[in-house]
């Protein structure tokens, strides 16, 4: 039977999931193995982890070159040697 989940713990994970652009388990995976680095086992730990990742996701940069999207922008950018690429059947 599946563990009970503290109403606190899921909230604070789906405002970090969509602070982040990720799933909800996706960020309680993030949470979960902070916790187990830093060795932290209790409720109220992991509850004191995913505030602080919430707060340093609330602190990166919205606008400018160091935001996810614009990252995602350079990397599906082409690169001049396969610019003109094109597949024959």
């Amino acid at each position: 039977m599946a563990a009970m989940q503290d109403h606190a713990l899921v909230k604070i994970c789906a405002e970090l999931a969509s602070c982040l652009s990720i799933s909800l388990a996706s960020a309680r995976r993030k949470v979960d193995l902070t916790a187990s680095r830093e060795e932290i086992r209790d409720l109220e730990g992991r509850k004191a982890i995913a505030e602080r990742l919430l707060e340093e996701a609330r602190s990166r940069p919205t606008e400018g070159e160091n935001t996810s999207g614009s990252q995602l922008d350079r990397l599906l950018e082409a690169v001049a040697s396969e610019e003109n690429f094109m597949v024959e059947d």
